[in-house]
């Protein structure tokens, strides 16, 4: 896993009530260059453990002077975003890992369909500004609720014209997936970010009217979620580590010392995938089939349920 960079927070400021963005400058020489959809992990280092929490760039990948993130306050955070609101300023030293890009856009596309919900709009800040050095032919479609999610609408509508579709949920405005998804030109690729529900939406709209697999292309940003406490033994070394209630599995190898392959800490990218060898598992990823599933789990948010787990480490 690459090394961890030093970053210091130049910028923060509320976009909504709900919503702040963030400026990081390197401490040492030029940040990393990144394409647009790449994410970096914030390192946060809370009393009681350390998380590592996966943020969209939306900053323009022309520009590496500086990086940008946006972090909405979840309702059940498990604390991360919670810190980044309430507890990270101006001036402040974080860590973050190189960025990662697993949202990436597709280089041959004719055209590019964008559908955000909410804190979904943040990777397609970035896209929105590949496209426009392409002058690609794209659209995007923003649902939100206004003065709580909608964090870039007014900037983006004096950015993009009739380019942009918005949807403000607060007064009952939706999202028609079939039109928007009907009737395009061969070529055309379509990316949504937002909640699960929307994520399935188009996913099932596409398949519907017959949009190739290939064309679809979604990111999903939930995290880990809480759960019960449980036991973990690794077979290998034959250690006995617990998990707490606010602790992922991965969290918890993490804080006994071992590295484990990661990238998305959400479930979607596969990076993580460990055999797991006893144990009932409460698997909440989005890689994994059925049959996988009876022999492997993602730690980034899978958890025990009930018995210890014993994983093949």
């Amino acid at each position: 896993m690459s090394a961890a960079l030093e970053v210091q927070v130049v910028d923060a400021r509320m976009l909504t009530p709900v919503i702040r963005e963030f400026t990081f400058a390197s401490r040492s020489g030029r940040l990393p260059g990144f394409s647009s959809g790449s994410h970096v992990q914030v390192h946060l280092p809370l009393a009681e453990r350390n998380l590592r929490n996966a943020y969209s760039l939306i900053s323009d990948p022309a520009d590496t002077r500086h990086y940008r993130i946006a972090v909405r306050l979840q309702d059940h955070s498990r604390g991360g975003s919670r810190y980044l609101h309430q507890q990270v300023n101006v001036g402040d030293t974080l860590r973050i890992s190189p960025p990662a890009n697993l949202f990436a856009l597709h280089s041959t596309a004719r055209q590019h369909i964008l559908i955000a919900g909410g804190i979904g709009i943040t990777p397609f800040m970035a896209y929105i500004s590949a496209l426009e050095q392409r002058s690609a032919d794209f659209e995007l479609h923003y649902a939100y609720r206004k003065h709580l999610t909608d964090a870039y609408a007014d900037e983006l509508q004096q950015r993009l014209g009739s380019r942009l579709h918005r949807y403000d949920g607060s007064s009952g405005a939706a999202l028609d997936l079939a039109a928007i998804l009907s009737d395009r030109p061969l070529g055309s690729h379509v990316y949504v970010c937002g909640p699960e529900r929307l994520l399935m939406g188009v996913r099932e709209q596409a398949k519907s009217l017959g949009w190739p697999p290939g064309r679809v292309h979604w990111e999903a940003f939930s995290g880990a979620e809480p759960g019960l406490p449980f036991s973990l033994e690794l077979a290998r070394s034959g250690r006995r580590i617990q998990v707490s209630a606010e602790q992922s599995l991965l969290e918890a190898l993490e804080s006994a010392g071992l590295e484990i392959p990661n990238l998305c800490r959400g479930g979607v990218c596969g990076q993580c995938v460990t055999r797991h060898l006893k144990g009932d598992i409460d698997h909440r990823d989005s890689v994994l089939s059925s049959t996988e599933q009876a022999e492997f789990l993602m730690p980034c948010v899978s958890r025990g349920c009930g018995s210890s787990v014993l994983l093949d480490l």
